[in-house]
């Protein structure tokens, strides 16, 4: 089986202010005569490392499980800015959603053939991160697609946005959540419940007529049950 590669890449996002280190996997298939979808994970550090989805990725597609993906991957620095970028009420919120829709897909857009589709293009995220990828998609609809969540934190203002939200036939959304997430220990050291949301959040997506993939595994919030669930994932959103 041919490896991908993985560029490293320094990017200033206006948007932010500010200098951000990408990852780019490209598959070992890359060519400009072929189209490519996109992946943008949020804590893409994570992903890269814990969910190790770039090993997952070529697998996928040299056993033609998948379509042709570039997966661009977006870590975060702290917990300080992963909250201030990933949540609704983070100060930095919308500047990360104008960075990943208006700076990062066209910078991926020129450097790489891709089909520059909303349906072709999704967004990845476990707990605050898939909160960034769900909210990235409602604000701009027409740019992704696709929406990966995996024990997404739902509060009130991702709530608002769903139910405000006008055009549920434009996204899918891939959603899981873990039965045992009722008490989730936080980076913070609180306990949250992250389940009763997630159930909320899935009822209120079904009455909007969302097009959507839901399921609950026996686990709680952890990469121990995320990185398993990704061949799905892929395989749902990509095949």
């Amino acid at each position: 089986m041919d490896k991908g590669t993985v560029q490293d890449l320094t990017f200033y996002s206006e948007s932010l202010q500010e200098e951000l280190q990408l990852y780019i996997y490209v598959p070992a298939n890359y060519s400009p005569l072929y189209k490519y979808n996109i992946l943008i994970a949020s804590d893409g550090k994570d992903y890269f490392q814990l969910g190790g989805i770039t090993k997952l990725a070529d697998e996928l597609i040299d056993d033609y499980e998948i379509e042709n993906l570039i997966i661009a991957f977006v870590p975060y620095k702290d917990i300080k800015d992963r909250r201030h970028k990933y949540i609704p009420s983070g100060e930095q919120h919308e500047a990360y959603l104008r960075f990943l829709a208006h700076e990062l897909v066209p910078y991926l857009d020129q450097e790489y053939a891709t089909y520059q589709m909303g349906m072709s293009r999704g967004v990845i995220g476990d707990s605050m991160a898939a909160t960034a990828s769900l909210m990235a998609a409602l604000k701009y609809p027409s740019i992704f697609g696709k929406v990966i969540l995996q024990s997404p934190y739902v509060d009130a203002d991702v709530l608002k946005a769903v139910e405000n939200f006008k055009d549920p036939g434009s996204i899918s959304i891939y959603h899981i959540v873990g039965n045992g997430e009722d008490q989730v220990v936080t980076m913070d050291k609180t306990i949250k419940d992250f389940l009763t949301p997630n159930r909320q959040l899935h009822d209120l997506m079904i009455n909007k007529g969302f097009t959507t993939f839901y399921d609950e595994f026996d686990g709680n919030h952890t990469w121990k049950y995320w990185k398993p669930d990704l061949r799905r994932a892929l395989i749902e959103n990509f095949n």
